[in-house]
């Protein structure tokens, strides 16, 4: 087919700098299909380019399969935008006639894309009021982007970025700065700066692991647990499960130990620290960080006047609104929604409790002994299933709620968005994981008065070893799938796309008969490759971080539980930043760059985590392990009180201890209860639970009460204390750098210095 190329006549406002050479220097281009002339959608596409041309913008038409509008701005915009924003592009403030000077320099490509994106964004046409996005959702346009450089900036970084081979090597920020922009550089600049910190985390994570496979089987509870093959336990279900001895979960019980045991506290307390000691450094970091990008002082809300400004003069700012009445049903709906997610995780709570009852009654012996191990996976694997459609969900429940609250702008939006989206992701996220850590097994009442569900099947009970077990299956599990299969489906779909798209022969190559066209009409071949390349949407970077800030809480708010969080955490972010490269780079389209001076609404985020983690690790510490209740035992019942005992271990006799006796009779089926032999031969007569209860009329007992008491002393001494060293550490970093200070106060300095000068001299005159 033969092209048809259109160039539009200049505006009369334009200089001579927009004579230039087209290849590449085209700052948008739009795409639509080839409408039937005088349709409505036909009326539109012109009626739009023709706003677009009354404001000087050069405009060029490409006929393909496709028309191809590419867009060139003129140098007069910039100029206006550099003198608004008092040249923000190389940070020194200048005359207006120096402002007009043919050689002086110009914006930054990233800052003409983003500039030429608010006026395209914010270009109405008359007959309909419709804007860019409207015409886009009404298919008169299909989409706008802006085009990828295939040499300078875009090459430096395929070559020093987006390759596997620099896997270890340092970022090039400033690079990704200056071409996809300062947000996109700050949230690379973050996540290479929390990878690197990772590795402090990681570390005496693992020591701890180690150190708890070192003591596997030398563990005094271990010990006991394994030799306890008289110890009848009471049966797990109310048919078909029988009686069954304590040594029948000995490899459990060591599993156990590797997750808690002496050092489990000391990394919880560490994590907690390390949390706080990240984001001081990372507020230090970013701050040295954007005084070199001169965005110190950088406003967000004077830049996005200015861009209104720009885009039309005689449009006025929409003004900030609240509504006590929106405000309410806001709280109200997103309550409601809160609760809808932890129905979600009482849905799980349920599938467990049924899946336990379906696996004990199987034939298989397999089944009925491991069936509230696999009760546990396959919940987790469920939960995975409802994260997924959820996420879903909660992106257009939040994209809802933010609309009814009217924010004024596109940042106000995505603060709104961001808060609300994360919130549901977190109840989406954690739900599950708090039943597990902090209610299982302690609602589930006790063996001859179960709680049940519905009146017949019991809720499920913590494992004889403990709780922290089943918490750190539900954590591994998750993270394992989130992380593994998310960044796999997030790479490899733009993948898959960018080499079918490459056999059919969409995109450029190099054969002899391509390259002839390309000489042609240079513009043609690089419109069609961007053209073909993976779509990007707003959300792109904004689903970067929120991944980030879901890991982040499942590193720090219940690392107590699962110790290689942090490990995992690390070898993921290491492949995640050159996935991002490579799919940013080489198999998107170019994203629309975005100013900033910081990471915005996620330091808050941050922070909130960072609190919720000492919260949660206190409380998985104080109930969901058995910490305390050893210390206890050791303290106040174990063979150590009478200080005579040199050279036993003080937890001897802990596990006999903490089992509660309950008498067959009383069972409410002891007639369908399997009996039980032991090794003498004799009947069972009574078995054992964990819980502290007489034996006579299944009341609590004193030790039940002792250890109550000190689990809530631990949990209050636990926070306060770690919360004063966190207080403490914020204010032994300071948030930013002495040099930065000195450097802002020079610049200060210099700046009065001038202008007071100029007064001097305009009084002189």
């Amino acid at each position: 087919m033969q092209d048809e190329i259109a160039l539009m006549p200049l505006s009369p406002l334009e200089d001579h700098e927009t004579q230039i050479s087209f290849p590449n220097k085209w700052d948008f281009v739009l795409v639509c299909d080839d409408h039937s002339l005088h349709s409505e959608k036909d009326y539109k596409k012109k009626e739009f380019l023709e706003e677009l041309h009354k404001k000087g913008f050069i405009i060029k038409m490409i006929k393909d399969k496709k028309l191809f509008y590419g867009i060139h701005a003129p140098s007069g915009i910039f100029r206006k935008y550099q003198w608004l924003m008092r040249n923000p592009d190389n940070g020194s403030e200048v005359s207006y006639s120096q402002q007009l000077d043919e050689q002086q320099e110009m914006p930054l490509t990233t800052t003409r894309i983003r500039i030429v994106s608010c006026i395209l964004q914010n270009t109405e046409i008359s007959s309909t009021k419709e804007k860019l996005h409207d015409l886009i959702r009404n298919k008169v346009f299909e989409t706008a982007f802006p085009l990828h450089e295939r040499e300078n900036l875009g090459r430096v970084l395929k070559i020093k970025w987006a390759r596997w081979r620099d896997l270890f090597c340092e970022q090039p920020i400033e690079e990704i700065r200056m071409y996809f922009g300062e947000k996109t550089a700050l949230y690379f600049a973050w996540l290479g700066w929390y990878t690197f910190i990772l590795s402090l985390a990681a570390l005496p994570g693992i020591i701890l692991f180690i150190y708890g496979f070192v003591t596997f089987s030398s563990s005094q509870v271990s010990k006991e647990i394994c030799a306890a093959n008289t110890t009848i336990m009471c049966p797990l279900c109310d048919q078909k499960c029988p009686f069954w001895p304590l040594s029948d979960t000995c490899m459990y019980a060591k599993v156990t130990h590797l997750l808690d045991n002496e050092g489990t506290v000391v990394f919880a307390i560490y994590m907690a620290v390390w949390a706080t000691v990240f984001l001081e450094l990372w507020k230090r970091q970013r701050a040295k960080v954007v005084r070199g990008w001169n965005l110190y002082w950088w406003d967000e809300e004077e830049e996005e006047v200015a861009m209104e400004i720009i885009s039309n003069p005689d449009h006025d700012s929409r003004k900030y609104q609240h509504s006590y009445l929106r405000t309410t049903l806001v709280l109200i709906l997103g309550l409601l929604m809160i609760c809808v997610l932890i129905g979600i995780a009482q849905a799980l709570v349920l599938y467990r409790v049924v899946v336990t009852v379906v696996f004990t009654q199987s034939n298989s012996e397999f089944f009925q002994e491991k069936a509230s191990t696999m009760a546990v996976l396959t919940g987790a694997v469920l939960h995975y299933l409802t994260i997924i459609i959820m996420s879903k969900v909660n992106r257009h429940v939040a994209l809802f709620l933010c609309n009814l609250e009217k924010p004024r702008s596109f940042s106000e939006r995505e603060k709104s968005f961001t808060v609300k989206f994360f919130t549901f992701q977190f109840f989406t996220h954690f739900s599950s994981l708090i039943y597990v850590a902090f209610f299982l097994g302690r609602i589930n009442g006790r063996p001859g008065d179960y709680v049940r569900v519905g009146g017949k099947w019991r809720l499920e009970e913590c494992h004889p070893s403990g709780c922290l077990v089943d918490l750190f299956i539900q954590m591994a599990v998750i993270m394992l799938l989130k992380q593994t299969l998310s960044s796999v489906v997030e790479y490899m779909s733009p993948w898959i796309n960018y080499k079918y798209q490459m056999l059919c022969g969409k995109l450029p190559n190099t054969s002899r008969v391509h390259m002839e066209e390309r000489a042609q009409d240079p513009c043609k071949e690089e419109w069609l490759w961007n053209y073909h390349l993976n779509e990007v949407n707003v959300f792109s970077l904004f689903d970067e971080f929120l991944e980030m800030m879901i890991q982040y809480s499942f590193t720090t708010i219940f690392v107590a539980a699962f110790p290689l969080a942090p490990l995992l955490a690390f070898i993921n972010n290491v492949l995640e930043i050159r996935l991002d490269a490579i799919k940013m780079v080489r198999l998107q389209r170019r994203m629309v760059p975005k100013k900033a001076n910081d990471i915005g609404i996620w330091l808050l985020i941050l922070e909130a985590v960072g609190i919720l983690a000492v919260i949660g690790n206190g409380l998985v510490i104080a109930l969901t392990s058995d910490f305390i209740p050893m210390q206890v035992y050791k303290y106040r019942y174990g063979p150590c009180v009478q200080k005579n005992y040199t050279g036993t271990d003080c937890l001897v006799g802990y596990i006999n201890h903490s089992l509660s006796v309950f008498h067959v009779q009383d069972f409410e089926n002891a007639k369908n209860l399997t009996e039980f032999e032991d090794l003498m031969g004799n009947k069972a007569t009574h078995c054992r639970y964990r819980d502290y209860r007489n034996s006579e009329d299944y009341s609590y007992t004193i030790e039940f009460w002792h250890i109550l008491a000190a689990r809530l002393a631990f949990l209050i001494l636990f926070e306060h204390v770690v919360l004063c060293i966190k207080l403490i550490a914020a204010w032994f970093v300071p948030d930013v750098p002495r040099r930065v200070k000195n450097e802002n106060l020079t610049e200060k300095r210099r700046i009065l210095s001038e202008r007071l000068g100029e007064l001097d001299d305009s009084t002189d005159i």
